[in-house]
């Protein structure tokens, strides 16, 4: 396929992205470009719709610069999965109490609808057992109840159409209102081949939304990858810089576009336990801001606490399930930037970036490196500090979003144990019993425990799933936290499991690729199309050497949130 090329679009919670990609899975070029966040208030974030698109079309016109339009056979669009309003006109609808109708977006990462979350929890509707038996305020049903309920006249009254992003984005290249069966299975409870269910949104307080055959949240459905309409229409393929009728695939949801860069990966002569196994003995981590965690399996599974089983929601045919932890690389930054030592970590690391180009992460790897004893493994260093790492609430196993973050150590420096307040922005953290430490010791073990915590995290997810009959060999990143090693290594450690990391640092925008390939039909499938795109980069094993730390930690670890649970009750007596 010598000259043929397909661009993938990821847009993430704070910017958008390109990438041109070969037909061997190849990126010849990327380009990305900001977009605003808006938090009006505690737990609201917006986005305008406006804007990302404005950002995909720059971004796509970068990467396209230089090929002929010809050559580019397919595009394909993944998103984070954000809730877009519009009104009859397909013009924006405000989102928040400002009335700003830029501001049309609400984010994934908004709990404002934590109640309504939770309301629909207790109906104890049957839906609810392909979402882990709990309703999370990330997912679409309680954030437009929570429109209908708090913003009826200037939102609600006006809205003709609900859409994911990831179905905003596709909708505005081609026109169709087709609707990825990744986005409505996995955040708005939608079960193919039945389809919608009546009584759930009944049930809810949602039943406007039957009117017109579901016409305001989608009326038909199609796999990722599936071509739609008649491709980019004049005006699309003018601001993207394409030609008109260029394929574009159904979209995905961010994370999944990252499980089709890697998951599906040609694995032979590695040596790994998932070799010659079938697709389910690989699980994929997508970790940047936060963290999502793909398995699939050829029959559903339900596993408390773990969304799904979803049908062809990732892979066509296949049941995904689909784990999580709200806050990754987010509450790294915030532990990281909201200590004392902080400013000289930057100094530290400014001085020697000239020569090494470290930034603050490499330097805190290194600086762990020469902390531990030439005899002895990194991860011993975070024997007398722990971390319980739901900063933004536990997405899975447990579905709860009301716990917190926790900070364990039992050494004399460190004998405290404090709650961490659970915004991560930041701004200092506010602890009760903090010890006069400001070291850049004290902060690179802190950033030590705190990766620790997030690894543990996956393992308490990899339990769950093991539990309900999936059988994981094989760990799977990709995404910004993929590129930081002591990450990657801490997470092989700490699940005992090989981590493979993609040829190409950009798995999700060639996940994203994979769409456009796709609908081109230049692959007769989507596997087909993610098994040539997708490549082993690199594979880093466990350290069997520190296999019974981590199984000590690991019940230190789940202590903590039963502590959390027992100073809850002592705290709020019924």
């Amino acid at each position: 396929m010598a000259g043929v090329y397909y661009v993938g679009v990821d847009v993430g919670t704070s910017s958008v992205r390109a990438a041109l990609v070969t037909g061997g899975g190849l990126v010849r070029t990327t380009a990305e470009e900001p977009i605003s966040v808006w938090e009006p208030k505690a737990d609201h974030y917006v986005q305008s719709s406006c804007e990302i698109w404005e950002r995909c079309c720059s971004v796509v016109k970068e990467v396209v610069r230089g090929v002929e339009r010809a050559q580019v056979r397919g595009i394909g669009f993944d998103a984070t999965c954000s809730l877009v309003v519009l009104d009859q006109r397909f013009q924006p609808v405000p989102v928040g109490r400002d009335g700003d109708p830029q501001r049309n977006v609400v984010m994934w990462m908004d709990h404002r609808a934590a109640e309504q979350a939770a309301r629909i929890t207790r109906s104890g509707h049957r839906v609810l057992s392909r979402v882990g038996g709990v309703m999370s305020p990330e997912m679409q049903p309680p954030k437009l109840l929570w429109l209908k309920e708090n913003l009826k006249e200037s939102c609600w009254n006006k809205a003709a159409h609900f859409f994911d992003l990831p179905d905003f984005l596709s909708w505005k290249a081609t026109g169709s209102l087709t609707r990825s069966l990744c986005t409505l299975v996995c955040k708005w409870t939608y079960c193919p081949p039945e389809g919608w269910d009546v009584s759930f949104w009944t049930a809810v307080g949602l039943e406007d939304l039957l009117e017109n055959n579901f016409s305001k949240i989608g009326s038909q459905t199609s796999p990722p990858g599936s071509p739609l309409g008649d491709g980019l229409t004049q005006e699309a393929a003018a601001d993207l810089g394409l030609d008109p009728g260029t394929a574009v695939g159904a979209s995905l949801i961010d994370a999944h576009a990252g499980g089709l860069g890697v998951i599906g990966a040609d694995v032979r002569g590695h040596h790994l336990p998932c070799e010659g196994q079938p697709v389910s003995s690989r699980m994929a981590v997508i970790c940047g801001t936060s963290s999502c965690h793909m398995a699939v399996s050829e029959r559903p599974l339900f596993v408390p606490g773990v969304w799904g089983p979803y049908l062809s929601a990732m892979v066509p045919g296949l049941w995904l399930n689909e784990g999580g932890q709200s806050a990754t690389g987010r509450l790294i930054d915030h532990m990281v930037k909201g200590h004392a030592a902080y400013s000289r970590l930057q100094e530290q690391a400014q001085q020697r970036s000239p020569f090494t180009g470290e930034n603050v992460y490499s330097y805190l790897n290194n600086h762990l490196s020469l902390m531990a004893s030439s005899c002895s493994a990194v991860d011993l260093l975070g024997s007398s500090l722990h971390v319980w790492p739901d900063f933004h609430g536990n997405r899975s196993p447990l579905a709860d979003p009301t716990l917190k973050g926790m900070v364990r150590g039992h050494e004399s420096r460190f004998d405290v144990t404090y709650d961490v307040k659970r915004s991560t922005d930041s701004q200092p953290q506010r602890v009760i019993g903090l010890p006069l430490s400001q070291t850049l010791e004290d902060l690179a073990l802190l950033y030590l425990a705190t990766v620790q915590a997030l690894a543990l995290g996956t393992l308490h997810i990899l339990e769950a799933l093991r539990e309900a009959g999936h059988d994981v060999r094989t760990l799977f990143l990709c995404g910004g936290l993929s590129k930081n090693s002591l990450f990657v290594q801490i997470h092989a450690n700490a699940t005992g499991l090989p981590v493979v990391l993609p040829d190409q640092l950009e798995a999700v925008l060639v996940g994203a690729a994979v769409l456009g390939a796709c609908a081109s039909q230049d692959h007769s499938s989507l596997q087909e199309a993610m098994g040539r795109m997708a490549k082993v980069g690199k594979v880093v094993q466990p350290d069997q050497e520190v296999q019974s730390f981590y199984q000590r930690k690991y019940k230190v670890f789940l202590r903590l949130m039963a502590h959390q649970r027992e100073y809850q009750a002592l705290m709020n007596p019924r």
